[in-house]
């Protein structure tokens, strides 16, 4: 089978449409024709990563909604015609990494890096991470709760377990930050504080749940979120992942002390990294009890996939408000372009 897809195919050249093969599934496989998929700034970092850290041809997109076209051996719990959320968090990865073989794809008889891939019409990947959904749920906007939704949203339900009048600051608006946003806003935390470089993402922040919000470019916001909290937050989420905010949000957070059990706030890194290495000053942890901590995916794919999309079906979660850009695959380039300028204010899908 063909497909047109999106791909890099060297290190450092944009990503581009080319026509790539999917070979019939083998045991465990699934090839899916798919309706939508988002467009997730992780995306952008796996392209600059050079060749030694990220094999070419590069597949990319990791979030998609489509229906089941072709079933390989022993697969369980789909049929063909089945209704799914493409995603890269397997359904039985709880403990340890996530392990299930590549997809065998390819471009010019070369097979595509990646366990996964979405910007395409079609997708070959194993079932794992395969989620089946209701025929009543969108075929557009429900794709980005296989990576936006499930990584804001599961950061603060799960990871973080954030309570009622739990205070929470956010760096980075973006879909997975309103992701976030959305989530503390439903669990009832107060204050809620949205931090970013752009109003008009601050303004659309507000929507979202935001209670305050701070433009980082004309103010500390570290200092300003101690002002709002007297002291600093319960929680300090990093949406974003360069070096600026991943240092920011542990002394966003407020302090702890001497005592059992007098822990202080807690800093969360959701963002993938785009530096390797950043400074924290060690008198956080040891003085002041702070924790600094990541969270991947943290999600129950059957389970929570199927709430955040009743959620939305219910208006608690607007996930068509979410989404503010729509493109097609031939434009995915420009997609790109729009997401690395700040063009885009919440979660952009492409159609097909």
């Amino acid at each position: 089978m063909k497909s047109m897809a999106a791909i890099q195919t060297e290190f450092g050249k944009s990503v581009q449409v080319e026509e790539i093969d999917i070979p019939d599934p083998l045991d465990g496989q699934v090839v899916i024709k798919l309706k939508s998929t988002g467009v997730c700034h992780s995306q952008l970092h796996h392209m600059q990563a050079p060749s030694e850290k990220t094999q070419r041809p590069l597949s990319l997109g990791h979030e998609g909604t489509g229906y089941v076209e072709k079933l390989g051996k022993n697969v369980k719990n789909l049929k063909e015609g089945d209704k799914v959320i493409v995603t890269w968090v397997g359904k039985n990865s709880y403990k340890g990494p996530l392990n299930v073989p590549k997809t065998t794809a390819t471009y010019n008889g070369v097979e595509l890096s990646g366990l996964t891939f979405t910007w395409s019409q079609y997708t070959i990947v194993h079932e794992d991470l395969v989620v089946k959904i209701k025929d009543e749920y969108p075929d557009d906007v429900s794709c980005i709760v296989g990576c936006a939704v499930l990584t804001g949203g599961g950061a603060v339900l799960h990871t973080a377990n954030v309570k009622p009048f739990d205070s929470v600051a956010i760096y980075g608006m973006g879909g997975v930050g309103l992701s976030a946003l959305k989530m503390a806003s439903m669990l009832n935390a107060y204050p809620i504080i949205a931090v970013d470089i752009v109003d008009d993402k601050l303004d659309f922040a507000k929507e979202f749940g935001a209670t305050h919000v701070i433009n980082s470019l004309n103010e500390d916001p570290i200092q300003k979120i101690q002002e709002i909290t007297s002291g600093g937050v319960d929680y300090a989420f990093d949406a974003i992942g360069v070096k600026q905010t991943m240092e920011q949000i542990l002394p966003s957070v407020r302090k702890g002390g001497s005592g059992a059990e007098n822990i202080g706030g807690k800093a969360v890194l959701i963002g993938i990294p785009a530096v390797n290495e950043i400074s924290v000053n060690p008198e956080n942890f040891m003085y002041f009890h702070k924790q600094y901590i990541g969270s991947l995916g943290a999600t129950y794919p059957e389970k929570d996939f199927d709430m955040y999309l009743q959620w939305h079906m219910e208006g608690k979660f607007p996930l068509d408000k979410l989404v503010t850009d729509r493109y097609t695959l031939e434009d995915i380039g420009i997609a790109c372009d729009d997401l690395h300028n700040g063009k885009i204010t919440g979660r952009a899908i492409v159609e097909f």
